[in-house]
């Protein structure tokens, strides 16, 4: 074995040893400034190349060698990395003392332990958990850790973080196949990197969604110019294979200043900026007001999650009367709610939150129990005698789409032992036309509980007759917007009329919603429409209130 190469006195002891060690290790006497000198090594340590002294030993090594010259009693631990580039060896060291038996108390043991592989695993999953698999791109995680680091760096400057969203790129994946999807978003992400200038951070933050960080030195001005520039790139179709797939993006920014915010904070700013684009199709920069209307929205959405909960909502009921008769044929059942405070939240408020946040699917599963529930309490008040008229309940969109709408209304009728026909579902136009398919399979087990079906707002969408023909629908709601104004507006009564004839002819009944003059009422059924809905008859009321109408109406037509 090499003994003392620096030609130093060496003590005279056996060190046969330290071949038996499965580690690297020396044995070593400390020099100035963290250079060693090398009493005895084996094989294991010579294949590092370890050079005694001199510069090109690891700073770490060094600085642990004058460690336990000026501690010896103590082990220095310590990790290094050894040579450059593939064949660089990622080291954790160790440096003791020898007891005094040895002969030499000056002299330390260096073990070493070779850490590549695990470093180099490491290092592999750090970059998985901060890169995106596809592209290649930072993703959220990476996202920030790199716009942070930039925050800190020599050069302070405000930031601009821009978000992007591809529009529609959910319906483009499911046409053209995942594989063909997979590379519109290689292909997207390489027309934006192309885009950007040097310095500029490009991270793909989600599914359709990539983020982007860049220096601003114009301000609100620098950042218009640069997201028109970043949108510029979808001017022109993506070719994918055979196919040319034109895609658009929604754009929303916010401003970073120089060491004011976190980057979090400033990616949601940026996050409600593009919410607030992809409403109105032009590129969005944060306002902290909006940032306050998103909180407020939020809080309201926690208050609504807890009051359907805790079933502290209500149903506030108004009439259907048929316009031949006077008579009170149904209601049309509301949720309402009172925010504990003696406060009412308008439906305009906490419905688009509950939509919104995925509570309408809970809140309209309430209010399909709660009035099969009042009505089954109208007919024990009613002596036992089921009442003459039914619930008519909105369904919105989402909940045909998440719910199982069939198992729910068939829950409640069974519940509270009424029959299907005492509850009439109430589906938007857009709702049913949009995914007619899904329309006539939810609509057609309805029908089998024997409940009825509207279709409300008609008129103001884009039917399509064809499938209006295949749908098992009872009632046309005809749209607020035609019946007002409608005695002075030949052009509304007139699509009023198209609207009852096409009903007629598809043997369905029709329902003229916001009736306000009894010239409305009056024109409506002159023109054949079956039933009227609207403030000239009663404005949504409570529960005993709305079965005391219902009473009235039997002694009295309300028209």
């Amino acid at each position: 074995m090499p003994i003392d190469r620096t030609g130093e006195d060496r003590p005279l002891l056996f060190v046969g040893w330290i071949d038996a060690l499965p580690v690297p290790a020396a044995l070593i006497r400390p020099l100035a400034r963290g250079n060693f000198s090398l009493h005895a090594s084996n094989t294991a340590f010579d294949r590092l190349g370890l050079i005694p002294a001199g510069v090109k030993a690891p700073l770490e090594l060094r600085r642990a060698i004058e460690r336990a010259a000026q501690h010896p009693d103590d082990t220095q631990e310590f990790s290094c990395r050894l040579g450059d580039g593939p064949a660089a060896r990622d080291l954790r060291g160790s440096i003791g003392p020898l007891s005094g038996e040895y002969g030499d108390e000056s002299l330390f043991l260096l073990t070493l332990i070779d850490r590549t592989q695990e470093m180099m695993t490491e290092r592999n999953l750090r970059r998985e958990l901060v890169s995106d698999s596809l592209t290649g791109l930072p993703n959220r995680a990476g996202f920030e850790e790199l716009v942070e680091q930039r925050a800190r760096g020599d050069e302070p400057a405000d930031h601009a973080i821009l978000l992007l969203d591809l529009a529609r790129f959910s319906r483009i994946n499911e046409h053209i196949g995942p594989l063909a999807g997979d590379e519109l978003i290689i292909t997207v992400a390489r027309r934006l990197k192309s885009s950007l200038r040097s310095g500029d951070i490009l991270a793909r933050s989600g599914g359709d969604e990539f983020a982007i960080s860049t220096r601003v030195t114009g301000g609100r001005a620098d950042v218009r110019e640069m997201a028109r520039r970043i949108r510029g790139c979808f001017d022109h179709p993506f070719r994918i294979g055979d196919l040319k797939v034109s895609v658009d993006c929604a754009l929303g920014c916010a401003i970073q200043p120089v060491n004011e915010g976190e980057t979090a904070n400033q990616i949601r700013h940026a996050q409600i900026a593009l919410k607030r684009a992809k409403q109105t199709d032009r590129i969005e920069i944060y306002e902290p007001e909006a940032a306050m209307l998103s909180d407020n929205r939020f809080g309201l959405e926690t208050a609504l999650r807890s009051a359907i909960e805790e079933d502290r909502l209500t149903l506030a009921f108004q009439p259907l009367i048929e316009l031949s008769t006077g008579k009170v044929a149904g209601f049309e059942a509301l949720a309402r709610w009172d925010n504990g405070e003696g406060q009412a939240i308008s439906p305009t408020e906490f419905i688009p939150v509950a939509e919104d946040s995925g509570l309408i699917v809970p809140l309209g599963q309430w209010v399909i129990g709660k009035a099969a529930e009042v009505i089954a309490d109208w007919d024990r008040i009613n002596g036992g005698t089921p009442v003459d008229c039914y619930f008519s309940l909105n369904v919105s969109t989402i909940q045909l789409v998440r719910d199982d709408v069939a198992a729910v209304v068939r829950e409640a009728l069974q519940r509270n032992r009424i029959g299907g026909e005492r509850l009439m579902i109430e589906l938007t136009e857009s709702a049913i036309i949009g995914d007619p398919d899904l329309a006539l399979s939810v609509l057609s087990e309805l029908k089998a509980l024997d409940a009825r079906v509207a279709m409300d707002d008609f008129g103001t969408g884009y039917s399509n007759l064809a499938y209006l023909q295949r749908l098992p629908i009872d009632v046309l709601k005809i749209d607020r917007s035609f019946v007002d104004h409608m005695v002075e507006d030949r052009d509304k009564a007139a699509i009023v009329r198209t609207i009852q004839s096409l009903a007629e002819v598809m043997g369905m009944k029709t329902t003229a919603e916001g009736v306000e003059t009894a010239d409305q009422a009056r024109l409506l059924s002159a023109l054949g429409c079956d039933f009227g809905q609207g403030y000239l008859f009663a404005h949504p009321m409570g529960c005993e209130a709305a079965f005391d109408y219902w009473r009235q109406s039997l002694v009295r037509p309300i028209i």
